[in-house]
């Protein structure tokens, strides 16, 4: 299966052999390690080294910062082959979102000093955009950043942080100027090797997810040069935010369905392996139906998220449509989800079953990147006009 399997209008043959490409790389490289990141709660640095030595992360950067100066639909290939490879620990999606940030956004000076870690994976990155107290709510963020000459001083404190273990930048979303609401909200990058005042709290507990280290960070004082602000002048955060949010959310929707492509073909094995009342399971009906259910909603989601890419590579995605990718996937991939690990029985709730893994990762996918109550507010919006 493949996110491009029906050709997609945005996919051309580079884009086919970079999926095939980076299939054997995460068949090698990444599910064997995929249960052990899980019992360690991180993901090796050395593996991000091996998938940056490839390219697999530099696939929309220009040659000049070390990519290959392709669009955004190598992104989504890899984006798309980490979920039908069944994991979630390794943190390519916020790296994505951060490469995106700094392309748009950044002076060409940051962006020849930070793209090519990134994308070579010598460095990670994460985005401080959550805190304890306002979840989705990103206006109303207590951390704040003071000039000190020609430095900023940052305090506050931030939760939820994917990458916040191991990342060498952060980009911290916060109040440059405090009266201000959405206009006063700035995006400053910290290089965290060295940095005073700056701490990262407990790798957190989570229900899923269990490879990808997930933080507590805290900022006291923590002194950052005014020239890694992003962009040209202060309070343009929350519209750089609100800008690159559409690929956040239709990534969202791309991670659904490789998960669920991931667990059909599991599913699929496990029933026609599997024996109940001197037949295979697969020969019930009920199984045959499910499965098939299953299988058309991967279907109309493949479909949905193509034509988004194409809407994102001509730079017309939409908000209201983003949003749609992310709920809809997120859901489906919960549904889907549900009923494959029914389709296992009880073993479906041992955790050496995919399955069982799946279906708690899963659930997430419904509250980050703004929770799916949210995205249907965003898409009423778009309707009353």
């Amino acid at each position: 299966m493949s996110l491009i399997k029906n050709s997609p209008s945005w996919a051309v043959d580079e884009h086919k052999m970079f999926a095939d490409s980076t299939r054997r790389l995460f068949d090698a490289e990444m599910a064997p390690n995929i249960e052990k990141w899980a019992e360690q709660g991180i993901v090796d640095r050395d593996f991000w080294k091996t998938v940056g030595q490839q390219g697999v992360m530099g696939g929309s950067i220009a040659e000049e910062y070390g990519g290959f100066g392709g669009g955004i639909g190598f992104d989504a290939i890899t984006v798309y082959e980490q979920g039908r490879t069944g994991d979630t620990g390794w943190g390519y999606g916020i790296q994505s979102i951060v490469i995106h940030y700094l392309n748009a956004y950044g002076s060409e000076e940051q962006k020849k000093k930070w793209l090519p870690k990134l994308v070579s994976g010598d460095h990670v990155a994460a985005i401080a955009m959550t805190e304890p107290g306002t979840g989705s709510d990103l206006q109303n963020v207590q951390t704040y950043a003071e000039k000190d000459g020609n430095h900023y001083k940052i305090n506050g404190s931030k939760i939820f942080i994917t990458n916040g273990h191991t990342a060498d930048l952060v980009v911290i979303v916060a109040k440059t100027d405090r009266n201000a609401g959405a206009r006063g909200i700035s995006l400053i990058v910290l290089e965290t090797e060295g940095a005073e005042g700056f701490r990262r709290g407990r790798n957190l507990k989570k229900l899923g997810m269990k490879g990808s280290d997930t933080a507590e960070l805290f900022f006291e004082d923590v002194r950052v040069p005014t020239a890694n602000l992003l962009g040209p002048e202060e309070g343009q955060g929350f519209y750089q935010l609100m800008k690159q949010l559409p690929w956040e959310r239709l990534m969202i929707g791309i991670t659904a369905l490789g998960f669920i492509d991931f667990a059909i073909a599991e599913t699929v094995k496990y029933v026609q392996d599997r024996k109940a009342f001197g037949s295979r399971i697969m020969d019930f009906q009920n199984t045959r139906f499910k499965l098939a259910e299953c299988k058309t909603k991967a279907e109309l989601l493949r479909s949905f998220v193509n034509d988004g890419l194409a809407r994102l590579e001509a730079g017309e995605l939409d908000a209201a449509t983003a949003s749609m990718a992310k709920w809809w996937g997120s859901q489906t991939q919960n549904e889907v989800m549900h009923e494959c690990l029914q389709l296992h029985g009880g073993y479906g709730f041992m955790m050496e079953y995919p399955i069982a893994r799946l279906y708690a990762d899963s659930r997430v996918q419904m509250i980050y990147g703004g929770t799916n109550e949210i995205m249907k507010e965003l898409i009423a919006r778009s309707l009353d006009v």
